[in-house]
């Protein structure tokens, strides 16, 4: 029977606990409390919102299949990135990292459309952001997977290092490389449009 809100954040490792005991409420807590960044981060590897739906769903299943096999040394969180960032770079060798798709080419996720903002500032930022995925689509699959970790999910450079199984030192190089690479490509875009 699920718990009544008591206003307390249960811990992931108490949800995890619980999952694996078959507590549903618990492993559905779980998934919808990383499930957003779960899909920022497979959208941006992918560039493609139904590819990143299909991977993020195909992960979430990986997940609960081997929830038995986290092992607490990193945080669940991590760990569920873990697989999600492998699913979609699997998904993305399969079929190719298709481009992003504009909002005339197709419905752009919710989130991205709330703004508060005044229309002119969110026409910005809807450029800005159609830039940085052209840009995003040029950079190397392992530089641009370290790069949307620290950007959309917001990992430390040490639990990116776990996530994708490399020293602490080369998640730093690619995160450098990408910020280089990003900058000069996003001002070359600028001015082409001038």
């Amino acid at each position: 029977m699920p718990e009544a809100p008591t206003g307390v954040v249960t811990p992931d490792e108490t949800l995890v606990h619980r999952a694996r005991g078959g507590d549903s409420f618990a492993r559905e807590e779980l998934f919808r409390r990383h499930g957003g960044v779960a899909y920022r981060v497979a959208f941006r590897l992918l560039g493609h919102e139904q590819d990143a739906l299909d991977a993020v769903q195909e992960a979430l299943l990986k997940a609960i299949t081997h929830l038995d096999d986290f092992d607490g040394r990193s945080g669940f969180r991590t760990w569920l990135l873990r697989i999600v960032t492998n699913t979609a770079l699997d998904a993305g060798r399969r079929r190719g990292r298709r481009a992003t798709l504009s909002l005339d080419d197709a419905r752009t996720p919710a989130a991205e459309l709330s703004c508060e903002d005044d229309p002119a500032r969110g026409l910005y930022r809807q450029d800005l952001r159609r830039i940085l995925d052209a840009a995003l689509d040029r950079l190397s699959p392992r530089v641009r997977t370290a790069f949307v970790l620290f950007a959309e999910a917001g990992l430390s450079y040490e639990e990116i290092a776990v996530v994708q199984g490399i020293p602490l030192g080369t998640v730093m190089s690619r995160i450098y490389a990408a910020r280089q690479k990003l900058q000069a490509m996003i001002d070359l875009d600028r001015i082409d449009e001038s």
